[in-house]
């Protein structure tokens, strides 16, 4: 309490010196070239974003493991990595922009400290006036004739890349994107054309023979009723208005973007200076991560995307209310809002998507209703909804049992398998009442279920799981080890602590086999790094797992502030320790190598930790006294499965054209420049005719959570049967 006295006194301090350096800001805009009447347009900083700067940076000096000073060291990183978030591909700001802007960074510490953050806006502000400048010629090159058989090439690598320094130079780039735009869009017409050659050869080769009719389109409309384009120069026509759309649509939501948005992009700029998981928490993300974490809502169960200025539904939460009421459909529009079944009608067509989803979102039992454009082309209505408590079950853990190999009477092994997306958990529920969502609870539920159905080995996939309550990953590591440290944990002072499972007995206690990716991370990499370090089972998948050794804590800062539990001012999730598995290794950085690999387009991605900026270094501590798992694999086992495995996927052709990407992606990943000749471009894609990242970001944004039993899983399955064969033979 009287901590927070202190800190309280030192903010009402730090306001009373609050003074704006009006006449270095205005000596700013002028350099920049922007007139003030421009400059006055900007929206002034609320007292309660100078607060909060202000609170944010007193935690960060308070908490933060690394105790970096908030220097010219930090204000650097972070005014680059600003400038970085809003122009990653240097292609808006000039070379003079950012020249002037980095020429504050002295300045920078000092503004923080006392809450200005008027740089912020300027530099915002200078943003949009260049986006406005490039997409108007972006829309001018596109109305030019393109000589796709020129040999021409663009740099595509932001590390070869410098700013503009002329219009002109400027204006060559801008062409040149717009041209490296329109040969992708070539590229997803191939795509879409082989789909279609492939769907019509499956027709062909159909059992009865028969003609299937007329050829539907997802919308349900006849396909020769779609207005398609036929001719080459017809779909050119096509792609150009696509992206004229497109360039539109995005200068428009950055135009969009209110004062709580860019607070949270400048502040995060500043944490992410001091490590990459350190960041502020708007309200309305702090909002989003409670659900996350909870795995509750109160809404529709619909989720929704902006395309082109409308809301579209992208997906309908199976069991919620939108689904039961049944009028609303995948790709429809959403136009309009109302409240209850009086409220006025609320035009919400190019609005913030954010913005519709909080006029969307509500109270159980209350009404809203939605005015829809229908995506079959029919005419528009309103469909009433009642809102109620979503429990979002395809984000909780999943089990199945699957079949697969033979035991000696010829019957096959039951494997259950089951998927855990994160280590979620209701912090604000009673779990000692059994109430609140639980990673934990969930497991364990499932384990019974496979106990009860005689089950011999268990795969736990933590594919794409990037962690979540560390309580969470102790107490699940537990229902896999009988009793002892799961995790050390080291504060800034350098003093470690162990936290332990002390529950004695385990909720399985057969073969294990956990399944991980680069994209496995934090309380993944504990329960991983602790099955290994036990030897309680095998670690399969990627090379290794993301890297993520550090702990955050998430502290409201109106709790700081004014002894409250509001989310009003958000939160700062603040990078405090870093874990250490039992044995004394660190994850950061190197993450959890797995004993036996299997081919992932993930292993070549630049997705780890030690690909972000200002990650923490690898180190170690004293191990702790463990006891091992008797009935675990040893070197020689892992060394027989891993050669067995390697001739199966030699020998597969499904990872014979996984090869071919994976080749593909890393003979392109690191180039500097790309072709922009199309029959050079198409021929590089021949082979390989996808886009491995925009598939690995569907999968991982598309929230269904469905256990496919593809080849990938049923290379799982057959280590898990050649490892339960080997634990036999060795009599464990």
């Amino acid at each position: 309490m009287k901590k927070i006295k202190v800190f309280s006194l030192l903010l009402v301090l730090y306001a009373v010196l609050l003074y704006c350096e009006s006449s270095r800001i205005v000596s700013f805009v002028q350099d920049l070239g922007l007139e003030s009447a421009a400059y006055a347009e900007i929206s002034e900083p609320t007292r309660s974003d100078e607060y909060i700067s202000m609170a944010v940076c007193a935690l960060l000096q308070e908490a933060h493991i690394s105790e970096h000073e908030l220097d010219e060291e930090i204000a650097h990183r972070m005014v680059s990595g600003f400038l970085k978030s809003l122009d990653p591909q240097k292609l808006y700001f000039y070379r003079q922009d950012v020249d002037t802007i980095q020429g504050f960074e002295k300045q920078v510490p000092n503004w923080l400290r006392k809450g200005n953050i008027n740089l912020a806006y300027v530099i915002f502000k200078t943003y949009l006036n260049r986006l406005d400048e490039r997409v108007a010629m972006m829309e001018a090159a596109l109305d030019k004739p393109m000589d796709f058989t020129l040999d021409e090439t663009m740099k595509i690598k932001p590390e070869v890349l410098d700013y503009p320094k002329t219009r002109a130079e400027a204006e060559e780039r801008v062409r040149l994107r717009v041209k490296y735009d329109m040969l992708l869009l070539q590229v997803d017409d191939q795509k879409a054309a082989k789909k279609t050659s492939e769907t019509e050869a499956e027709k062909d080769v159909s059992a009865d023979g028969a003609q299937n009719g007329t050829a539907k389109a997802a919308d349900g409309t006849a396909a020769a009723e779609k207005e398609t384009p036929k001719t080459p120069e017809e779909k050119f026509q096509a792609n150009r208005e696509k992206l004229r759309k497109r360039y539109s649509s995005f200068r428009k939501r950055m135009h969009q973007m209110d004062g709580e948005e860019l607070l949270e992009f400048y502040l995060t700029s500043m944490t992410n200076s001091y490590d990459p998981h350190s960041s502020y928490m708007s309200p309305s993300t702090l909002e989003n991560f409670n659900i996350t974490m909870s795995l509750e809502l109160q809404g529709i169960g619909a989720t929704l995307t902006s395309e082109d200025g409308y809301v579209t539904v992208k997906r309908l939460v199976p069991g919620g209310p939108a689904e039961k009421e049944g009028s609303l459909k995948i790709n429809d529009k959403i136009c309009g809002v109302a409240q209850g079944d009086d409220g006025a009608m609320e035009d919400v067509v190019d609005m913030k998507l954010d913005d519709v989803v909080k006029k969307i979102r509500g109270k159980a039992d209350t009404v809203v209703r939605l005015e829809v454009i229908p995506a079959d082309g029919s005419a528009t209505k309103v469909i009433r909804i009642v809102r109620s408590n979503i429990e979002l079950k395809d984000s909780e853990a999943k089990g199945v049992v699957f079949e697969a190999g033979k035991k000696a009477d010829g019957t096959p092994y039951k494997i259950g398998v089951i998927n855990l997306p994160s280590f979620y958990l209701d912090m604000q529920a009673n779990h000692l009442f059994g109430k609140g969502k639980s990673s934990t609870q969930d497991v364990k539920r499932i384990l019974d279920d496979f106990n009860a159905q005689g089950v011999e080995a268990v795969v736990l996939d933590l594919r794409n799981n990037g962690g979540g309550s560390l309580q969470e990953s102790i107490s699940l590591t537990g229902l896999f080890i009988d009793h002892g440290c799961v995790v050390q944990v080291k504060d800034s002072a350098g003093k470690s602590r162990a936290y332990r499972d002390f529950q004695s007995g385990v909720a399985w206690n057969g073969p294990l086999v956990v399944v991980i990716n680069k994209l496995s991370a934090s309380a993944s990499e504990i329960l991983a790094g602790a099955i290994q370090d036990y030897g309680r089972g095998l670690i399969i998948g990627d090379k290794t797992t993301h890297g993520k050794g550090t702990v955050q804590t998430v502290e409201y800062l109106s709790r700081r502030l004014l002894g409250t539990d509001s989310t009003k001012l958000g939160a700062l999730k603040v990078t405090i320790q870093q874990f250490y598995r039992p044995l004394g290794d660190s994850t950061q950085n190197r993450g959890v190598n797995s004993d036996i690999e299997i081919p992932a387009i993930t292993t070549h991605m630049d997705l780890g930790e030690a690909d972000l900026d200002y990650s923490l270094e690898f180190d170690q501590i004293e191990a702790q006294e463990i006891e091992k798992w008797t009935a675990g694999p040893d070197p020689a086992m892992i060394q027989a499965l891993a050669a067995r495995s390697a001739d199966r996927v030699k020998a597969n052709e499904e990872f014979g054209k996984l090869g071919k990407k994976i080749d593909f992606y890393c003979r392109i990943k690191d180039r500097e420049e790309v072709t922009l000749n199309l029959e050079k471009f198409m021929a590089e894609r021949a082979d390989v005719l996808t886009d491995e990242e925009e598939e690995l970001e569907e999968a991982l944004t598309d929230e269904a959570n469905e256990i496919e039993r593809d080849f990938y899983m049923d290379e799982v399955l057959n280590i898990m049967t050649d490892y339960i064969g080997e634990l036999k033979k060795a009599g464990k």
